[in-house]
């Protein structure tokens, strides 16, 4: 890390402004070079702006801007760092860049700006991984739990558990090592107890990954029905764009259409399906069986059902290939007229949540959004300030965690030599280590890094 980096930390594109961030030992004395202003930067005090202009080599102006100088070690990657606001734009930004880079600073290597905040210890792999969390975050939930990451709620919660295996390893050891000295003995009941109650927080934090699941990725949520119940209308008025065609013609929707959508602070994942019914025509064929398949893959199934029309077997049909899924049943169409069939529906409904809505006209849909947010418990999930796992790295370290304590417990239960339970505990002491950086390889951090953006 003796270079001094430097990229352009905005997107790239038409805006006000755009920041070049510089950052290494020489990050002052190169933007130096290059800023002409009223201040000398490589004298300023840390933490302060200064007005000026930035020149090329040639001594022409590129372009008006503040710098901000910012020394070590409180900076985002405690070494000492400036950040230069240019105006928006690819020129401007470009040009700026450039004449740092002929001035002595190298371009930045994706992530290389947060891999530097790790690596000096600023914050761990976990907090590292937030970031990029917080970026590519689609709605307020996951936002939320990515600024708590950030700000250590899961870091904490590994620390100690791991901290107390480290204790309880340390312990076993010694017992191993120097079995006739007069040294506090480590009962096997110690160990036992250590293990599961390490297992079971453990287990807690495995027990948020669904929830964390659908704040990174939204409910996969398949709108199903038999032809012409309104399940695109829906779909429309959810999307609040025109991303399906509606007619009054029965199998209009012939292949799943999907749309990312966010319901009053949930985030769905939405797909709007074929209507579901015997068909003789072979491209219809085809889109209910990708409709059955989309029930089959989703996490949540809305039904939606013509409250003008006649509750048919087609209907009962889409009732039964859905019995096993969460999922709210909508009457539709009530613009037309309240459903002379609601208790028919309801008779059937094995009773689940019966909604009568206007995918047309909107009325009813806040009660959707509702009760999808009960049935998900997203309300208890908002509320919480504990950590929720969201990434697929953090949830398998964990697994191979809890079950190395419970093959430690079990090793005890059976009465196996403590230096085999002492084994398993040094594995999930490692795996817990994996998610904060501390036993992670270098190939695995070099990885995670590479997927951030360049500036970052």
């Amino acid at each position: 890390m003796e270079r001094t980096i430097a990229a352009v930390s905005t997107p790239i594109g038409a805006g006000g402004i755009a920041v070049i961030r510089v950052s290494g030992h020489d990050a002052v004395a190169i933007s130096d070079k290059i800023f002409f202003g009223s201040d000398k930067l490589t004298e300023c005090e840390t933490h302060t702006v200064h007005y000026g202009f930035i020149k090329n080599e040639k001594g022409e102006k590129i372009d008006e801007v503040l710098v901000t100088v910012m020394r070590a070690p409180r900076t985002f990657t405690r070494e000492d760092v400036v950040e230069i606001s240019t105006h928006g734009g690819f020129s401007a930004s470009n040009a700026v860049l450039d004449a740092l880079i002929r001035a002595g600073a190298y371009p930045a290597e994706p992530g290389e700006f947060t891999k530097r905040a790790f690596l000096n210890g600023r914050i761990d792999l976990s907090q590292a991984e937030a970031v990029i969390d917080i970026i590519n975050s689609t709605n307020s939930l996951a936002h939320r739990n990515a600024l708590s990451q950030l700000e250590g709620s899961l870091s904490k919660e590994i620390k100690e558990v791991r901290g107390e295996l480290v204790q309880l390893a340390a312990r076993m050891q010694v017992t191993i090592d120097y079995p006739d000295e007069d040294l506090e003995d480590i009962t096997v009941d110690d160990i036992k107890m250590v293990a599961v109650t390490c297992r079971d927080r453990v287990d807690r934090l495995l027990m948020t990954s669904d929830s964390g699941r659908i704040m990174r990725d939204g409910i996969k949520t398949a709108i199903v029905g038999k032809p012409n119940v309104g399940k695109s209308s829906l779909l429309n008025a959810l999307a609040r764009e025109d991303r399906a065609i509606v007619t009054d013609i029965a199998g209009t929707t012939r292949d799943v259409i999907e749309e990312y959508i966010n319901l009053d602070g949930i985030p769905l994942a939405l797909i709007d399906t074929a209507g579901i019914r015997k068909t003789e025509d072979m491209v219809e064929k085809i889109g209910v069986e990708k409709s059955k398949k989309s029930i089959d893959e989703a996490d949540f199934v809305i039904v939606m059902i013509d409250g003008s029309s006649f509750f048919d077997d087609e209907d009962m049909d889409v009732l039964r290939v859905t019995k096993k899924k969460k999922r709210v049943i909508l009457v539709n169409k009530t613009d037309l007229g309240q459903s002379k069939y609601i208790e028919a529906v309801k008779s059937k409904a094995g009773g689940d949540c019966i909604i009568e809505v206007s995918a047309k006209t909107g009325e009813g849909l806040d009660r959707l959004a509702k009760e999808i947010k009960k049935i998900y418990r997203l309300g208890a999930i908002a509320r919480s300030d504990g950590a929720v796992i969201t990434n697929m790295r953090h949830k398998a370290a964990l697994v191979k965690a809890g079950e190395a304590l419970g093959r430690a417990a079990h090793a005890i239960d059976i009465n196996m030599p403590s230096d085999i339970a002492s084994i398993d505990i040094n594995m999930a002491i490692d795996s817990l280590g994996e998610i904060t950086g501390e036993t992670v390889s270098d190939d695995i951090v070099t990885a995670i890094f590479h997927s951030f953006c360049v500036g970052k």
